[in-house]
């Protein structure tokens, strides 16, 4: 796995706990917790975080980093609300970002792939998350961290997302390969979606990658680039857009493409919440 350098032009998408663990120390480095659990897990990240976490680390909460206006859950906040949260949590445009969440690879995607929203780079995803940390004996700390709040510049990068009316337009075009995270199930329309009032299935043309693919259950750890080129084989000849069910495990495909080295990736914002959420869209139900 590649390792993350101090050098803000040498920055590695994927880090190990080993590299954590000798670097935690480093004024740059920023660690987050970005824990989120659906509500059918009646899990509370924060509490849970308040009982353990990565020694340094703060809490971003991506139910709260959002555009308070919006109906739609995680929806992206402005860059301006982004950079107060983020300087609040003593994050800088210096800093280098390491995020994680308990599960290993699930919503820690979504915190850096905001990061990159927003311009800010230098943002990696510890490889394993928490439950690789704690495998390996690392310590935990419990309670708040006092932080120093930093002044942090966010600039919006359109090119990586996508709102209703560009999938709308997809349609049409084909300009772009969509990839839907979600399990097979809910992709299909055969399981149920876990918020009220949202139909089963899919954008029609879209293809079914679930983010749980990308990692190996053996290890907890995300697989190999040669594992993951064959997972998103077909997807090369075309952008690619990646959608889930409230733009949360989206970020996971999208993090993944990255590591493959493509840069013409997007993430459907509003996501399957937006569209099956709608009477105006069409379904697809098949395989």
């Amino acid at each position: 796995m590649e390792e993350l350098t101090m050098g803000a032009d040498d920055f590695s998408a994927l880090v190990s706990v080993d590299w954590l663990a000798r670097h935690l120390s480093d004024a740059r480095v920023c660690v987050i917790d970005a824990s989120w659990h659906l509500p059918s897990a009646k899990r509370d990240a924060v509490a849970e975080f308040g009982q353990g976490h990565i020694p340094g680390a703060v809490f971003f909460d991506i139910d709260r980093i959002v555009d308070p206006d919006a109906e739609l859950p995680h929806t992206l906040p402005a860059a301006a609300d982004f950079a107060r949260a983020v300087g609040a949590l003593g994050i800088s445009n210096d800093s280098q970002v390491v995020v994680y969440d308990t599960r290993g690879l699930f919503s820690a995607a979504r915190a850096w792939w905001m990061f990159r929203v927003f311009g800010h780079e230098q943002v990696s995803i510890l490889d394993g998350g928490l439950p690789a940390w704690v495998r390996a004996g690392q310590p935990l700390e419990a309670g708040d961290v006092p932080v120093e709040p930093r002044a942090f510049k966010a600039r919006f990068q359109p090119d990586h997302v996508w709102r209703l009316e560009d999938v709308q337009r997809n349609l049409g075009s084909g300009e772009a390969v969509m990839l839907d995270a979600r399990p097979e199930g809910r992709f299909a329309g055969r399981d149920p979606e876990p918020r009220p009032g949202v139909r089963g299935g899919h954008v029609p043309g879209a293809r079914n990658l679930p983010a749980d693919r990308l990692v190996d259950p053996a290890t907890g750890r995300m697989h190999d680039t040669d594992t993951l080129a064959e997972l998103f084989s077909g997807t090369d000849d075309k952008p690619v857009v990646c959608s889930c069910g409230s733009g949360v495990t989206a970020c996971a495909l999208a993090f993944a493409l990255h590591r493959l080295g493509r840069d013409d990736v997007a993430v459907y914002d509003g996501s399957w919440t937006e569209w099956g959420g709608r009477d105006d869209t069409p379904v697809d139900t098949s395989d």
